[in-house]
């Protein structure tokens, strides 16, 4: 049925990542995200590991949004419309109508993007990104769950969470709409919350090994 809510595990099994590796940044939104992921990038400095987006948007959309954030950050932004490489000062973008795979190939990301069911109700689905993100890269992400209605994202963010994540979920003041963050709040699944405007400090702070969780 068109309307039923599938679980992740319908198209990704968890297979959580337990060891070390290279830095890498998540994050997940929907209404309101498109022009709060055009502040947080057009904030961010160079020299940052990969940041891989994955916003709600219809297909047909999302190549120009790309191009839009390309033109104002000073990092590369590319639409994930092959399976490429990530590479450190670049923001990688899942494609309206499909998800957005993260894989680890030899210490190496992997971003594929992957048809089939909507997972969450969306496609593409914050949490196929976060679960995919979880078993590549386990607690060497860095997980930001922003702006939107409903409550994807919410799995995979507790799965990054459980296994050592940093996880940021955006304050309810700066959000057009407090869904996702509240839902992924309410599991306790959440480092820090944090404005909007404060997101691309922490991103610069745990790029550099200043984020801790505390213990």
């Amino acid at each position: 049925m068109a309307n039923e809510k599938y679980h992740p595990d319908k198209l990704l099994a968890s297979k959580p990542f337990r060891g070390e590796g290279k830095k890498i940044i998540g994050i997940g939104a929907s209404t309101g995200g498109v022009d709060a992921i055009a502040r947080i990038l057009q904030a961010l400095p160079l020299n940052l590991p990969p940041i891989v987006i994955t916003q709600h948007i219809p297909e047909g959309f999302s190549t120009s949004f790309a191009h839009r954030l390309d033109n104002i950050s000073a990092l590369s932004v590319v639409e994930v419309t092959e399976r490429m490489t990530l590479k450190p000062s670049c923001a990688y973008l899942a494609p309206g109508g499909r998800h957005m795979l993260i894989e680890n190939k030899t210490g190496e990301y992997i971003a594929t993007p992957l048809d089939g069911d909507r997972i969450t109700r969306h496609k593409p689905s914050v949490d196929i990104m976060f679960r995919s993100l979880n078993n590549a890269a386990g607690k060497n992400a860095l997980a930001i769950i922003m702006t939107g209605m409903g409550d994807d994202g919410s799995i995979g963010i507790h799965e990054l969470f459980l296994n050592g994540s940093y996880t940021i979920a955006q304050d309810e003041d700066s959000c057009i709409v407090f869904g996702m963050p509240k839902q992924a709040i309410s599991r306790g699944s959440i480092c820090d919350i944090v404005s909007l405007d404060n997101i691309p400090e922490k991103i610069v702070q745990f790029s550099h090994g200043n984020l801790k969780r505390k213990k």
